[in-house]
């Protein structure tokens, strides 16, 4: 069965971004030749879960070929109906639904990109497996919090630490089966 892995930075304080979704303090930690891992992540999944407003945002600084290479499916999770554009589907049905039709196929692994409401979603459903969450050395004191209130309890195993010159500290998990 494949495993929906999220792959994420945050501030220290627990923010993916500060207010008016401003992803800028992802800069401090930019290094020419270092990805964090990113590529070797990116090279074991087939499939992309990517809420709307984080869509939108990386199509307007990165460009769509940032998550529609032609190699993987995209599911923008939206509340809007929209045509297929490649491979990219703009999903309006229950996310619930789709990550279990999607684990059930064959494949490699489902990487979630975000936004917030979009993982707490899936963690009210005990759906996210991996966590791979980078913390960048930054207290922003406001923002969009990675973590809502109001998900259930989830017991994590440690895999490993890894830590960067940049001063980012990248954390995995797995969720144990509660």
């Amino acid at each position: 069965m494949r495993k929906l892995s999220l792959f994420i930075a945050m501030s220290l304080d627990g923010y993916i971004a500060k207010p008016n979704d401003d992803l800028s303090f992802l800069k401090i930690v930019e290094k020419e030749g270092e990805d964090y891992g990113y590529a070797d992540f990116t090279s074991q999944i087939d499939t992309i879960i990517i809420g709307r407003k984080t869509y939108d945002y990386v199509l307007k600084e990165i460009g769509p070929s940032h998550y529609d290479n032609g190699q993987r499916d995209i599911y923008v999770i939206t509340r809007t109906e929209r045509q297929k554009v490649g491979r990219t589907t703009f999903y309006t049905g229950d996310i619930t639904e789709l990550i279990n039709h999607l684990k059930s196929e064959e494949g490699k692994n489902i990487y979630c990109d975000g936004g917030a409401q979009i993982i707490n979603e899936l963690l009210k459903h005990y759906l996210i497996d991996e966590f791979t969450i980078s913390v960048i050395p930054i207290l922003l004191g406001g923002g969009t919090r990675l973590f809502k209130d109001g998900r259930p309890e989830q017991a994590l195993e440690f895999i490993t630490a890894k830590t960067f010159e940049t001063g980012l500290v990248q954390l995995k998990y797995e969720r144990k089966n509660n």
